[in-house]
C-alpha cells in the first residue's frame, strides 16, 4: 500500500504543476521536453544502478518465434533476452502516446481545470479494459459493465450543455486526453502481460527517451523562447512523472489489480480536486462536480471482482 500511496501523490502532483505552469504562461513544449529529459535520465541511472538482467544476447529470430507464441497465441511470457527486445520496442511505441497525452493534459488543464482533466485522464483505464476484452477475452462482469456505462455517461454529461443559449459542443481536449491517457496506461499492462518485470527500468527509459526526442523536435519547430522557468518546471514534472509509473508497477507486484486501479485512479482525482480548490481556488460547475463524482464511483465499480 505504501508504493500505491506514493504513486497517487506523484500522479496528483503532475496535474497541479501543470495548473501552475498554465497560469504562468510557460512554454508548453519546452516544459514537456525538459520533463522527459529528466525522466529518461533518471530511468537510465536506475537501470545502470540495478544492472541489466540479460542472460543471453538478444536475438531477433528468437524474439520473432516467441512473439508468435506469446503475443499472437497468448501462451506464457517472453524469455529474458526477448523481454529486453519487448521492453525496447513497446517503450518506443508507447513513448509517442506518452508525449501526446502530456500535451493534451496541459491543454485540458488550461481549458477545463486540473480537477476535470484529472478525472478524464484517469478514466482512460477504460481503454486497456476494452483492449483486454478484445485481445485476452477478459470479459467484464455485469457490475463492471455498469461501471463502464457510468463512465460513458459522465463523458456525455460534461460535453452536453443544458443552457439553451449555449449549444452543446464536443470538448475535444477532454476526449483526446481520455483516449491518449488510456493508451499510455495501456503500456504498463502490455509490458507486464508479456515481459519479465526486471526489465521495467529499461522499458521506462525507452518510453521517456522516445517522448523526449519527439518533444525536442516539436520544441525546435515551435521556435519560442525558452526560459529557465520553463526548464525548471519541466524538471519538477519529470520526477513525479517517472516515479508515478515506477511505483504503480511496484504496487501491482504487491497488491491485487482490483485494489490498485480503483484506489490509484479515484485517489488521484480526489487529491487533485481538493488541492486545486485550496491552492488555485478552482471552482467547478454543478455538472462537472457530478461528472467527477460519477467518475470516481465508476472507477471503483469497474475494478470490482
Amino acid at each position: 500500500m505504501f508504493y500505491l500511496m506514493l504513486a497517487i501523490l506523484c500522479s496528483s502532483s503532475i496535474a497541479l504543476i501543470f495548473k501552475y505552469s498554465e497560469s504562468k504562461n510557460i512554454n508548453r513544449y519546452a516544459l514537456t521536453t525538459s520533463n522527459y529529459f529528466t525522466a529518461f535520465i533518471l530511468s537510465l541511472i536506475m537501470s545502470l544502478m540495478g544492472g541489466f538482467p540479460i542472460i543471453e544476447k538478444p536475438s531477433i529470430q528468437v524474439f520473432n518465434s516467441e512473439f508468435n507464441k506469446i503475443v499472437l497465441h497468448n501462451e506464457g511470457i517472453f524469455s529474458a533476452s526477448s523481454s529486453l527486445v519487448w521492453a525496447v520496442l513497446s517503450g518506443i511505441t508507447f513513448g509517442l502516446f506518452f508525449f501526446s497525452s502530456f500535451i493534451y493534459y496541459q491543454k485540458s488543464v488550461r481549458d477545463n481545470g486540473a480537477g476535470l482533466s484529472g478525472a478524464f485522464g484517469k478514466m482512460g483505464i477504460l481503454i486497456p479494459m476494452i483492449f483486454s476484452i478484445i485481445l485476452w477475452k477478459e470479459i467484464p462482469t455485469p457490475l463492471q459493465w455498469f461501471g463502464i456505462l457510468l463512465s460513458l455517461f459522465s463523458i456525455i454529461l460534461v460535453n452536453v450543455s443544458f443552457n439553451k443559449d449555449n449549444p452543446t459542443k464536443i470538448n475535444p481536449s477532454l476526449l483526446l486526453l481520455f483516449f491518449l491517457g488510456g493508451m499510455a496506461d495501456f503500456s504498463n499492462k502490455i509490458f507486464q502481460k508479456y515481459a519479465i518485470l526486471d526489465y521495467k527500468n529499461i522499458f521506462l527509459f525507452f518510453i521517456f527517451f522516445t517522448a523526449f526526442i519527439v518533444s525536442l523536435i516539436y520544441t525546435i519547430k515551435d521556435g519560442k523562447k525558452i526560459t529557465k522557468k520553463d526548464l525548471l518546471t519541466g524538471v519538477a514534472v519529470g520526477i513525479p512523472n517517472l516515479f508515478s509509473s515506477f511505483f504503480l508497477i511496484l504496487s501491482l507486484n504487491t497488491l491485487n489489480t482490483s485494489v490498485v486501479y480503483p484506489i490509484f485512479s479515484a485517489g488521484t482525482i480526489v487529491i487533485i480536486n481538493i488541492l486545486s480548490f485550496f491552492i488555485f481556488k478552482e471552482k467547478l460547475m454543478l455538472k462537472e462536480k457530478i461528472s467527477i463524482a460519477i467518475t470516481i464511483v465508476s472507477l471503483i465499480i469497474i475494478n470490482l471482482k
